[in-house]
């Protein structure tokens, strides 16, 4: 007989612990449905204070399935994220929230979408059970998203997403780059797929996230265009902002110049063309050196780094 695959559920957990026993008895409903896959369920309580890590601890006292890492205190989810990505053993991994607004029969489909040859499927909260002051927002931000990094996704910032375990393990999250997986996959050579999933009301509790996501998520969103553009170019960016710089340093000069020998010019205006010239060479001469740091940073780096991407068949 062939061993069950193992479909690993990585929940991030922060002060939701009147929906982790609901949540759980779900998901083994759902379990049982699926034939050909055993399911772990990784509870990753992110510095709790209600007392969830009692509740995850007394489930997977109760269930074999059903392991708990804690944190601490609070690290964010995409600190969270990493560390059940690290301690997942499955071939699938898939993530939800704790908060029962993800539907755990909707994975049955999840399954079926990366059976037809996706590495990474996120979900797309279409009709969303959130008030308007979230809703808005959140589509502003995914549109930009998908206009900036060239990823079409409807839904960046979903929660509910299934993972063959190789871009788990190619994918380091940290800092708030959890809205930016799909993104991190695609540029690594991953084929990323959506599909429409149920959004559920929140029964318990109340959302962990406020306004300050979005600036977090636009500064964010600059790194990570960079880092998947250039992160192994940098002097590409580095040296064409330096080019630059020095070209308008060299019309500045040129104004100068010009004005210098006019009769009519006053010396403010000189003064005013030399030390813009002056400040923009300072500028080029800054990227040229920050290019040719990073450059060496890169060199120093042990191994090939395109060999974690390769797939084997």
């Amino acid at each position: 007989m062939n061993e069950a695959k193992v479909l690993s559920l990585v929940i991030p957990v922060f002060n939701e612990r009147e929906s982790l026993e609901p949540l759980l008895n779900e998901i083994h409903e759902v379990a049982k449905g699926l034939g050909d896959h055993r399911v772990e369920v990784v509870f990753v309580d992110d510095g709790s204070r209600d007392g969830s890590w009692d509740v995850i601890a007394a489930l997977a006292s109760k269930n074999p399935n059903v392991r708990g890492l804690r944190f601490q205190r609070n690290f964010g989810k995409a600190a969270a994220l990493n560390a059940g990505f690290r301690n997942a053993t499955g071939d699938i991994v898939m993530t939800l929230d704790a908060d029962l607004q993800d539907d755990p029969h909707e994975i049955p489909e999840f399954l079926k979408k990366l059976d037809e040859g996706f590495d990474l499927v996120s979900g797309y909260k279409q009709k969303r059970n959130d008030p308007i002051y979230k809703v808005f927002p959140s589509r502003v931000f995914n549109w930009l998203v998908s206009t900036v990094t060239g990823v079409k996704l409807h839904d960046h910032n979903c929660g509910f997403k299934a993972y063959r375990s190789a871009v788990t393990k190619d994918v380091r999250l940290y800092g708030e780059l959890h809205r930016y997986v799909p993104v991190l996959a695609a540029s690594k050579g991953y084929k990323v797929g959506e599909r429409v999933v149920n959004h559920r009301a929140r029964k318990f509790g109340s959302s962990k996230f406020g306004f300050e996501r979005y600036l977090k998520g636009f500064l964010d969103l600059i790194q990570v265009k960079f880092t998947t553009r250039y992160g192994w170019r940098p002097m590409h960016f580095f040296g064409t902002l330096g080019f630059i710089a020095f070209l308008l340093a060299s019309g500045f000069m040129v104004i100068a110049i010009i004005l210098s020998i006019s009769v009519s010019s006053t010396w403010i205006g000189t003064m005013i063309a030399m030390g813009s010239s002056f400040t923009l060479a300072m500028i080029g001469s800054q990227a040229f050196f920050s290019g040719f740091r990073a450059e060496a940073a890169l060199n120093t780096r042990h191994g090939d780094p395109f060999i974690i991407s390769e797939k084997t068949t």
